[in-house]
């Protein structure tokens, strides 16, 4: 049953005391809840991927000891806004001998792709626009019009720098698919389904209900995941496709205005989707510890409201902790080479990928859930999960302590320097 149709019911008898199965003209309001739930999605990607731009640049700030956005809004967080507003007024070029038609279509085919997988993802208890039975396989194929997209604009604009980057970013996605396919399969085989909510529900609150803690095969499935996902999004250090010192910009190299944004959306829209994924499939999505999902489905009124802004609360903290790791990655790691980032692929990732199913194929059929052996492997892996999150949090406070004293010093000595207050 579509996850809309079901919230909208409830939504209906709490506020009107009617039930919509009665009403002559459900199909309607069914159709007015789909156009709300697209707007909504579309709303929440515009929100997301402002600010997150304004995010990383801090970041890449604090990484390169200097400061970053600051002049517009409290500590720069508005400009974000301000370039929004210079792209949108920038003047719409095409350059001469393009595909005029495909070069218009390419930018909205890529933000199509990305838009199109915001559908199955859960965002809390009911909080999914369709809850679809295949929705990891939906998730696969609704991306790849990516591919198809990005070499469009490629190719339709007559560059052959647009023309490389395009070249790139096909083989790129198509190579990196396998191993994220195969990580995803691994879970699909623990959760005995395909839908996300499906295994969101196989999962629980606590830590060491999670797929990346139920098995050491899993474990590794997440990180094979999470790479392969950053190869997807031409994130660095696999930005290939848009190399600035080979590629000018790479694909979209000749695009102004808001189809140059229209890619950028698309890049951003991607950092939630590969966090989001990541969050459902292994880190037990929108799961209230302590909570069983059957409490919250049966919630009345304000605790169902309640429940579901919960619910949504520890999906977007989980996530939005995923989103903060890829932006600093793409600041502290190195760009590959073309030969690096293939042979990565199909040397390393592909046959892990084969093991990991294999070994999560085994493990799930020796080691029975609930059993002294299966408790040992979750609490060991917890564990190394704590200790790893431990260091990783110790590092980024030392971090941002020895950026502070810096700011600070530069602060006192330097007239010149842009008026900068820390939080």
């Amino acid at each position: 049953m579509n996850v809309v149709h079901h919230a909208a019911d409830r939504c209906i008898r709490w506020a009107f005391g009617v039930d919509p199965a009665a009403w002559p003209w459900t199909w309607v309001v069914e159709a007015a809840f789909l156009l709300l739930a697209a707007a909504v999605l579309l709303a929440f990607v515009a929100l997301f991927a402002g600010p997150v731009t304004w995010v990383e640049r801090r970041v890449a700030g604090r990484i390169m000891s200097r400061i970053g956005p600051n002049r517009v809004g409290p500590q720069g967080s508005l400009q974000w806004l301000a370039d929004g507003i210079k792209c949108f007024l920038k003047e719409d070029l095409i350059p001469d001998g393009a595909d005029r038609p495909l070069f218009r279509l390419a930018p909205y085919l890529v933000f199509g792709g990305m838009f199109g997988a915001f559908v199955v993802l859960p965002f809390g208890a009911h909080l999914v626009a369709a809850d679809l039975n295949v929705g990891l396989l939906y998730l696969l194929a609704v991306t790849s019009l990516v591919v198809v997209g990005l070499l469009m604009a490629g190719w339709s604009s007559r560059s052959k720098w647009a023309l490389f980057g395009g070249v790139r970013s096909a083989a790129q996605l198509v190579s990196y698919e396998v191993p994220a396919a195969f990580a995803l399969l691994a879970v699909a085989l623990a959760a005995g389904t395909l839908s996300l909510q499906g295994i969101v529900g196989a999962q629980g609150g606590w830590p060491w209900d999670w797929f990346v803690f139920r098995n050491p095969f899993l474990f590794v499935a997440f990180f094979l995941y999470f790479t392969a996902a950053i190869a997807e999004g031409n994130r660095t250090p696999f930005d290939l496709p848009e190399a600035e010192s080979e590629l000018v910009a790479g694909y979209n190299v000749e695009y102004s205005g808001m189809r140059y944004l229209f890619f950028m959306f698309a890049e951003w829209a991607n950092l939630w989707i590969m966090s989001a994924v990541a969050t459902a499939c292994f880190l037990g999505g929108w799961q209230v510890p302590g909570v069983p999902p059957d409490r919250i489905a049966a919630a009345e009124g304000w605790a169902f409201v309640g429940g579901e802004a919960l619910s949504f609360a520890i999906f977007a903290a989980k996530a939005s902790a995923l989103v903060l790791l890829v932006i600093q990655l793409r600041w502290t790691l190195p760009r590959l080479r073309v030969d690096q980032l293939m042979i990565t692929c199909w040397k390393y990732l592909v046959p892990l990928a084969f093991a990991v199913v294999l070994g999560a194929l085994v493990l799930l059929a020796l080691v029975p859930e609930g059993g002294l052996a299966d408790s040992i492997l979750r609490a060991t892996l917890v564990i190394f999960g704590a200790a790893v999150a431990l260091l990783y949090g110790r590092r980024i406070r030392q971090t941002y302590l020895a950026d502070r004293d810096l700011y600070r010093r530069m602060e006192g000595k330097d007239a010149w320097y842009p008026p900068y207050r820390l939080p």
